[in-house]
């Protein structure tokens, strides 16, 4: 049997399976929702399938759920499951799903924060909506196509595609550990700022240097440096054994890059923090696990996931998700101290 590809590269649909195995559209729907038996007869139904499967052709079974009922399932994509933040953050979301029917499909970005590829043969076939944490919108593209709804969480609110947007009070954070550090008598900072861009982290840098350069003699370098741990500690120990005067604060992206940053100090005779102050942000397990324990900005990640799934499930219903900034908090711990005199 010989069949054509639809004009343009476009999706194939059930009229070109028709059209290719010489049957109906209502055969075609028959045959591939196996409702065939005993109406079409076998020889009919194996043309149909064949047809198909050279035109790869699947079928819209979001269509077909419009008919019977939603899938009742979303899909949330992060940058990674290596970091504790987005294992709470699906947490939080998959108890809010299930309270209402609904199942959470976690997938990590095979790039990161670059381009999620779609992880079913069509994410729209089998998904009523994505949530995306800590990603660009356009890095969902493969994923949502024009027609599911997409919230996003932590994420630039000025990007126009989502449907809803849950954000963390970030920018507040980084001021909350500036003026705990300013209040300290420290006016001599490294930021060791995460290498991934990302919109969270550009936010962290913006706010910080914002707030040092409204402190007279208050000076800052930025250290970019990947995000972990040995990366960290070598990108600390750098900043700590560069020409000048030796910074007294090291301002950090991550819970996972102070910890870095604390090796470093030791490793060169210091102490933290009577002669380096170290800070986190994110208060994962780590932050308590270290010693003296860190400094860090509590970011309430089950919280964020618990929002999201409830703005998902407002847009779906019609309703228009609650907006605002989920508030942040500075956990004082040991890894901060007064400049040593």
């Amino acid at each position: 049997m010989q069949t054509r590809e639809p004009a343009g590269g476009a999706r194939p649909t059930s009229r070109d399976v028709a059209r290719a195995a010489g049957v109906s559209q209502a055969t075609v729907s028959l045959v591939l929702g196996d409702k065939w038996q005993g109406r079409v007869s076998e020889r009919t139904a194996g043309l149909v399938r064949e047809a198909a499967k050279d035109l790869g052709y699947r079928p819209n079974l979001a269509a077909r759920n419009l008919r019977l009922g939603r899938t009742r399932t979303a899909l949330l994509v992060v940058p990674a499951l290596s970091n504790e933040f987005f294992a709470r953050v699906y947490a939080g979301a998959a108890a809010v799903a299930a309270e209402h029917g609904f199942g959470v499909v976690l997938y990590p970005s095979p790039e990161g924060v670059g381009p999620a590829k779609d992880p079913f043969a069509s994410a729209r076939a089998a998904l009523d909506g994505v949530i995306a944490s800590s990603m660009a919108a356009g890095a969902l593209d493969a994923i949502r196509g024009s027609d599911l709804p997409l919230v996003m969480l932590d994420s630039d609110p000025s990007d126009p595609v989502s449907a809803a947007q849950v954000n963390l009070d970030i920018a507040d954070g980084m001021r909350q550990v500036t003026d705990h550090l300013l209040g300290l008598g420290h006016r001599d900072f490294v930021h060791l700022a995460s290498a991934v861009p990302s919109w969270t982290f550009e936010v962290r840098a913006q706010a910080l240097g914002a707030a040092l350069r409204a402190v007279p003699g208050a000076r800052l370098r930025t250290v970019p440096t990947p995000l972990d741990v040995g990366s960290a500690r070598e990108s600390a120990e750098r900043a700590l054994t560069a020409p000048g005067a030796r910074p007294t604060a090291l301002v950090c992206d991550d819970d996972v890059l102070a910890a870095g940053a604390c090796k470093a100090v030791r490793r060169l005779g210091l102490r933290v923090p009577e002669d380096i102050s170290v800070t986190g942000f994110d208060d994962l397990a780590l932050a308590t696990a270290l010693e003296p324990e860190l400094t860090t900005v509590r970011l309430p990640a089950e919280r964020i996931g618990e929002t999201g799934m409830s703005a998902l499930l407002a847009v779906l219903e019609g309703r228009t998700p609650t907006p605002g900034d989920l508030p942040v908090t500075l956990v004082l711990r040991g890894t901060t101290g007064p400049v040593a005199s």
